[in-house]
């Protein structure tokens, strides 16, 4: 009998931009394309949208074994997404075959199959039916996904009367704990309490380690390194690497795949925040206020991050910087003084100086998030790897130092200028 889990040959998705996108139209659409049919031609051609077409994949293939946990890595846009999507079966595929061995369960959407005017408990029995579970299972998990959701006081009330945060606990413990052969997951782990993410991501933990398949969609580089044991590398709907993860993770650093050091959110396809705040501009700039991505080792520099808050916050935010160096690791976090938000409705400018001989030669990835205390730690927004800066040593580089047994540019994570005191005692 074959281990193969998922087989997938020249797999391709094509989207249409434009017109015809929806199958369906209002009464008040259909009048006025029926209008639009009685005006001279030369005037419907002058003002009409043209269609375009993108292919979000594009004649992929691979086979993934049962029991591996393989992570999806590229920038947004590469295709990641659409790739879980169609495997399933939420989108069909353009061209090409997808077979699939074993019970699918997905993280992709969380919350799909809610009812707001339905309770918790409800809910419950509700969403673990789309997912696939059958009654005495759902019933055999009932107090596991209680006490995991940590929503228990709410169980019987409707979920349109549920804090966002509630909510979305809720719908990943509800999808967390089917128990399929094969688990799809998206990158859904950036729930709002900080806690629970953390909880969300021990689970995952779990479930790559008790031996079922595992697709794992995510910007967290560490986790794809922690949990996967084989990686895709996707650009512009193509697989342009199946490696390890450490590999993979490397080539999408080194060849410029990552996100830049300034970038305009109000330009972006969806808006980055939530009812409490929204994400603007952010950028890296050197010690004279030059915007670039080029950090000598012993300059210091800037990461900026504008914001606008809204009136509904009910406590002032922490904003806050992640950085992670070029292997996925955490190297640091830094947030900002609560207390510097006077005003709960206007646009703030927050920035971390970053002293120079502090972080060793490498690329660092930035995580842009604004978090408060909200019914335990609220994140409003996330944005993860939304600036890179390289931080660079043309002396280190030079000299290619070899010392101690190793070669190359110095070892470590970072490498500050420390006090030191060196005398001579006898």
């Amino acid at each position: 009998m074959s281990d193969i889990a998922i087989r997938v040959q020249n797999l391709s998705k094509q989207y249409r931009i434009g017109e015809a996108q929806r199958q369906y139209k209002t009464l008040r659409e259909t009048l006025v394309s029926s209008a639009k049919r009685l005006l001279p031609s030369n005037f419907k051609a002058s003002t009409r949208v043209p269609e375009t077409t993108i292919w979000a994949l594009n004649d992929v293939s691979f086979e993934v074994h049962q029991g591996e946990v393989v992570g999806i890595i590229g920038r947004n846009g590469a295709g990641k997404s659409t790739l879980l999507k169609v495997l399933a079966h939420i989108t069909s595929p353009t061209k090409g075959r997808v077979e699939i061995h074993g019970r699918v369960g997905s993280l992709l959407e969380v919350g799909t199959g809610f009812h707001n005017e339905l309770t918790g408990r409800e809910n419950i029995y509700l969403n673990g039916a789309i997912l696939g579970m059958k009654k005495a299972e759902i019933e055999r998990k009932f107090d596991e996904i209680v006490d995991f959701a940590e929503i228990e006081k709410f169980l019987d009330t409707p979920v349109k009367h549920y804090s966002s945060g509630m909510y979305m606990r809720l719908a990943f413990a509800v999808a967390a704990h089917l128990e399929p052969e094969i688990l799809l997951v998206d990158e859904v782990l950036a729930v709002g309490d900080a806690q629970f993410q953390k909880k969300c991501l021990g689970k995952m933990g779990e479930v790559a380690r008790a031996g079922r398949t595992v697709l794992f969609v995510s910007h967290n580089m560490g986790m794809i390194n922690s949990l996967c044991e084989r990686a895709f590398l996707i650009n512009s709907g193509e697989i342009i690497l199946d490696d390890n993860p450490s590999s993979a993770i490397a080539r999408y650093y080194n060849n410029g795949m990552y996100s830049p050091y300034a970038a305009d959110f109000t330009k972006t396809t969806h808006r980055i925040g939530d009812e409490y705040s929204t994400l603007l501009q952010a950028n890296i700039e050197d010690n004279n206020g030059k915007i670039t991505g080029d950090i000598n080792i012993r300059s210091t520099f800037k990461v900026k991050m504008k914001y606008v808050l809204h009136n509904a916050v009910p406590n002032s935010p922490y904003p806050n910087f992640h950085f992670y160096n070029s292997q996925g690791q955490c190297v640091f976090v830094s947030s900002g003084d609560r207390n510097s938000h006077k005003d709960p409705n206007g646009v703030y400018e927050a920035t971390c100086i970053v002293p120079g001989s502090f972080l060793n030669n490498d690329t660092y990835f930035i995580d842009l998030a604004l978090t408060f205390t909200h019914n335990g730690i609220h994140v409003s927004f996330w944005e993860r790897s939304a600036l890179s800066v390289t931080v660079r040593d043309s002396i280190d580089e030079t000299l290619n130092v070899e010392r101690q047994g190793y070669s190359g540019a110095i070892p470590g994570v970072v490498r500050p200028a420390l006090m030191w005191e060196v005398k001579q005692v006898t």
